[in-house]
């Protein structure tokens, strides 16, 4: 289904994206999936090309456009054309309105630079081992020393684990309200700050993920993000955008696996013809299409109304549910078509199979969203009994 949401200067922007994804992305896929990280260099490339945090101010080096559409191009043309490891979208469009939102103008002065061109890569601390989407049950604590806070605790499956050299780390500041929560940005080098092992994953293998341990780490003042004990607001406040970012990935990759197998089952061959032409593929193959086009238009939607700031926590979720949940559907069907093939490493879909079933566990399980999908029907029992 043609797509109506973008203007001329975002196709415009799409084919730079892509040509930039092709040439400096995807030739290093192999490399990095045995590496199990990618190059920092790459960060570097794409803020040379003006594709982080396209919504900066000019005098951080950015483009000062806040437009979500040319985000999901960026985001996009990687699913696609780049590489999944490429953590491109957490670190500009998850992390970096952190700071962008919440940051004073001297935290803006000295970090957005560096964000911006590359050369300072952010990741987000928020899971801890016993805790999952559970922020209220956050075990790692701040204390105010006066004139610095120290940190302690223990974080894990970070993304960009490895790669960061700043992170947003939530940790308990008032241990008398179980939201009381602040934000800090800790730096790379800080006394105390210590990376763990780097995880090995069923999927993403490119993508750097590492647990991060903070031993009384005196973190100052002036790196407090925000005011002290909102930090639940604040993280309240970003799920929508973190869950939006997350289903642009997820409708990404769908299309990308469906459009990998429509060339693979119109050239494979069984019993004298493309299996592409048996009732049974086409059929399938109709059925996934229509979907990904209904699905699309939702997320699609739901960006034009990030960018009125009308999009609502309910609807960025459905459109995480619903698209996380047709993407495994789609890359499972995807590699049943591929046959053997499919289940073979050398063959692409089978490493989308594997990298897409995280997708309806990270940034909130899918049955935290059917949850929040349910309270905001009214149908929340802390109200109803």
């Amino acid at each position: 289904m043609q797509r109506s949401i973008f203007e001329p200067e975002h196709e415009q922007f799409r084919d730079s994206v892509r040509k930039f994804m092709l040439a400096e992305v995807a030739p290093h896929r192999d490399r990095w999936r045995e590496a199990g990280i990618i190059d920092r260099e790459t960060f570097l490339k794409a803020g040379e090309q003006g594709f982080l945090c396209v919504f900066a101010d000019e005098n951080y080096g950015g483009a000062g456009i806040e437009d979500m559409r040319f985000d999901q191009i960026i985001i996009e043309e990687n699913m696609r054309n780049g590489d999944l490891g490429f953590y491109v979208h957490l670190h500009s469009d998850l992390v970096a309105p952190y700071i962008h939102e919440l940051g004073s103008d001297e935290q803006k002065s000295r970090f957005m630079p560096g964000i911006v061109s590359g050369e300072t890569i952010l990741a987000v601390a928020m899971t801890e081992p016993s805790t999952g989407s559970d922020l209220a049950g956050m075990k790692s604590k701040a204390v105010d020393q006066g004139d610095h806070w120290l940190l302690n605790g223990t974080k894990t499956y970070i993304s960009n684990g490895i790669l960061s050299d700043l992170v947003v780390v939530a940790a308990r500041t008032d241990p008398d309200r179980p939201h009381g929560i602040s934000l800090f940005l800790v730096e790379r080098g800080m006394e105390g700050f210590e990376r763990g092992r780097k995880l090995e994953k069923m999927g993403l293998k490119s993508q750097d993920t590492a647990e991060l341990f903070f031993n009384d780490v005196k973190i100052p003042k002036a790196n407090l993000l925000g005011e002290a004990g909102q930090g639940f607001k604040y993280l309240a406040q970003m799920l929508a955008q973190e869950r939006l970012i997350a289903a642009i990935c997820f409708m990404g990759t769908a299309q990308t696996a469906f459009d990998l197998t429509l060339d693979y089952v119109k050239e494979r061959r069984a019993f004298g013809k493309p299996i592409g032409a048996f009732q049974n593929t086409r059929f399938k193959m109709a059925q996934m299409r229509a979907e990904l086009d209904m699905a699309q238009c939702f997320v699609d939607q739901c960006v034009m109304q990030l960018n009125d700031k009308q999009l609502t926590t309910e609807d960025a979720s459905a459109a995480k549910l619903l698209s996380s949940e047709l993407e495994g559907r789609v890359v499972d069907q995807c590699v049943q078509f591929h046959g053997g093939a499919g289940y073979m490493e050398e063959y692409r879909i089978s490493r989308m199979y594997t990298d897409a079933r995280i997708s309806r566990i990270y940034g909130g399980t899918s049955e935290i969203m059917l949850e929040i999908i349910g309270r905001g029907l009214g149908l929340d029992d802390r109200k109803m009994n």
